[in-house]
């Protein structure tokens, strides 16, 4: 099972303590035999601080591919898949984030999952959380607010395992440059999850802040634009519809009918003929915006990952 070589791939931001205690922690928890299959490449994200150590006595290899400007944690990871997928021979890899809330531990199921459904690509599917109430209750909504865009159902993040078959496959596809997990789904390549208990951070604080929380939310919803789009106007013509028959119901008891129409009604009428404008206006920008972007050219990682690559250095 574990007899060919499996790639590690490790975005990270100044996150050097918390890397070094994850490779640690990996030593600790994973069989030798499984070790000595490891092969690690740390994404820097164009940190401002260098490490002091990093761990070599881990795994086979330890490398660390820099890049010449921050692009973010879903860019990196890209970049990283982009890097190995140019290699003349692609290998299984394992995609984790280095603070440590991905557990060492549960590579192993998501490799004997992997081997389970060939294939497919391999979600970590969160069953606990630790974060904050805020934080969950944000995440509810997000996965709330995703599946009504949407249709579809997003309940895990960056940890995940991709078979060899479809590392090249996955580079190809533009959308995982804005989000990883939502590229994947819009990809139509085979993918499942499994559940997996979310730990705790290791070391330093999150870099991820409110702001950057609602940023990656909306690049998830961007990846899946089109159909997103189409549901919204969806809604805007049924808001239009039922404000069309509200106004109509007040225009017939004032003209047809005898009957006493408050004056609040024409303030209410004037209401509805607002929200169909807005309703119209709504739609249309966003039939302009989805018919925009089908003419922009699409950003292809494994065409254009070298652009953002200063050098690898080889640790170990």
């Amino acid at each position: 099972m574990f007899s060919e070589r499996i790639n590690v791939v490790i975005p990270l931001f100044n996150d050097w303590e918390a890397v070094s205690l994850l490779i640690e922690r990996i030593k600790l928890v994973l069989d030798a035999s499984l070790q000595r299959r490891l092969h690690f490449l740390l994404v820097d994200d164009c940190s401002t601080i260098n490490y002091a150590s990093l761990p070599t006595n881990v795994g086979e290899s330890l490398s660390i591919l820099r890049l010449y400007r921050n692009v973010g944690h879903q860019k990196a990871i890209v970049l990283g898949l982009a890097y190995l997928a140019s290699k003349t021979e692609t290998f299984p890899t394992i995609v984790m984030d280095s603070d440590g809330e991905d557990l060492p531990e549960d590579i192993v199921k998501l490799i004997h999952v992997g081997t389970d459904n060939p294939g497919s690509i391999i979600f970590a599917h969160r069953s606990k959380r630790h974060e904050s109430l805020t934080f969950r209750l944000f995440y509810i909504f997000y996965k709330t607010a995703f599946r009504l865009l949407t249709g579809k159902v997003i309940t895990f993040g960056n940890f995940s395992f991709i078979p060899a078959s479809q590392l090249k496959k996955l580079t190809h596809v533009s959308e995982t440059w804005n989000n990883y997990p939502g590229g994947v789904i819009r990809s139509k390549l085979p993918y499942a999850d499994v559940p997996i208990e979310r730990g705790r951070r290791l070391a330093g604080e999150s870099k991820m802040k409110f702001v950057s929380l609602i940023l990656h939310g909306l690049s998830a919803v961007s990846v899946l634009m089109d159909t997103a789009a189409v549901r919204l106007v969806l809604f805007c013509v049924v808001m239009i519809s039922a404000s069309a028959v509200g106004i109509a119901v007040i225009a017939f008891f004032r003209l047809f009918t005898s009957t006493a129409v408050p004056g609040w009604a024409i303030y209410l009428a004037t209401l509805l003929f607002i929200i169909i404008l807005q309703a119209l206006l709504i739609s249309l920008l966003l039939v302009f915006i989805v018919l925009s972007t089908r003419t922009q050219a699409q950003f292809i990682p494994a065409k254009q990952f070298q652009d953002f690559i200063e050098r690898v250095e080889k640790i170990k």
